[in-house]
């Protein structure tokens, strides 16, 4: 015995085809030949302090590795921070203590301290 498909069943998924047809192809791209559209401009060009080079931007920190193993502190964490900020001819100094949040945006003008459990500096990176 086959089942047995109503009239009201046929049109119903008729339906149903004809609406996702409609779908698929009202997606369709519009193609930049299209003379009513005009083709999107490119993106535009970012360059730091009004130059393409970011090294020449980016802090130096072969001049401060001296301060690797030094305790940071409230006696001498913001005379080292002021010292490693001038001797890294950075713009910014931001200092990482373990399990701080830090945005992901890369600053090759940035200082930063990362330091440890007993806030000693651990690691200098620029970025």
């Amino acid at each position: 015995m086959r089942p047995r498909i109503t009239t009201a069943t046929f049109f119903l998924i008729s339906a149903c085809v004809m609406l996702l047809t409609a779908c698929v192809s009202s997606q369709m791209p519009i193609s930049p030949a299209n003379d009513d559209v005009d083709a999107a401009p490119p993106p535009p060009t970012v360059a730091l302090n009004g130059s393409g080079n970011e090294q020449a931007t980016a802090c130096d920190l072969e001049a401060i590795q001296y301060a690797i193993g030094e305790p940071f502190d409230d006696a001498n964490g913001a005379q080292l921070q002021r010292q490693l900020q001038s001797d890294s001819s950075a713009r910014q100094v931001r200092v990482l203590r373990p399990g701080d949040m830090a945005t992901m945006d890369h600053r090759p003008d940035r200082l930063n301290i990362h330091l440890d459990d007993q806030d000693v500096i651990e690691a200098l990176r620029c970025g």
